[in-house]
């Protein structure tokens, strides 16, 4: 089942170990989970299998036409670019580097289309470049609530600071402190 939450979740460069931590520190969340890394394809597989061992989510490669659910975590696959049709559905998308990455946290975020009764959360962790700026401006626009991780935590604070300089970041967290956060945005804890 889905419940229509989302929590969307742009990496790049020390994407793994920022991904390991706050994975680590999370409850099964009464969301769905998208995890937008910067990576190539073969590697992906790898990462997908070293979160699910600290996740107490199911951690799968995203795949194309899958229906989202509550409780799970979907990694876009390296390559391709990850859209969500209607909310629910997942569809990997071929195409152009968007940010000159593929996959792009911004064509996952901007793909959300706005919904009352649903939360959507925004992340922007650690990487290079400006990538999920956009997506995160978006997610504010929709109604959503926006996450950037902290200058001191951050291995590369590119993407992060570019977030933040939107005016659309709700809150800077160290990747420590996220997971309480997430946990009563989405659950209400």
């Amino acid at each position: 089942m889905f419940n229509g939450n989302i929590v969307v979740i742009g990496v790049s460069t020390g994407g793994p170990i920022t991904l390991k931590t706050l994975f680590s520190s999370l409850p099964r969340l009464e969301a769905a989970v998208i995890v937008v890394l910067h990576i190539q394809p073969g590697m992906d597989e790898r990462v997908a299998l070293s979160l699910a061992k600290v996740s107490v989510m199911p951690v799968n490669l995203a795949k194309d036409g899958e229906y989202l659910r509550t409780g799970h975590v979907y990694l876009a696959p390296g390559g391709c670019h990850l859209a969500l049709e209607g909310n629910r559905r997942i569809m990997l998308v071929s195409g152009p580097r968007v940010n000159y990455v593929q996959p792009s946290a911004d064509v996952t975020m901007k793909s959300l289309q706005r919904s009352r009764s649903n939360v959507f959360v925004g992340i922007v962790l650690t990487g290079m470049g400006n990538d999920g700026a956009e997506g995160i401006r978006h997610i504010k626009s929709i109604g959503g609530i926006t996450i950037a991780q902290d200058r001191e935590t951050s291995s590369v604070y590119g993407m992060p600071r570019s977030a933040i300089a939107t005016g659309a970041v709700d809150y800077v967290l160290p990747d420590v402190k996220m997971g309480k956060l997430i946990e009563r945005l989405v659950n209400g804890e």
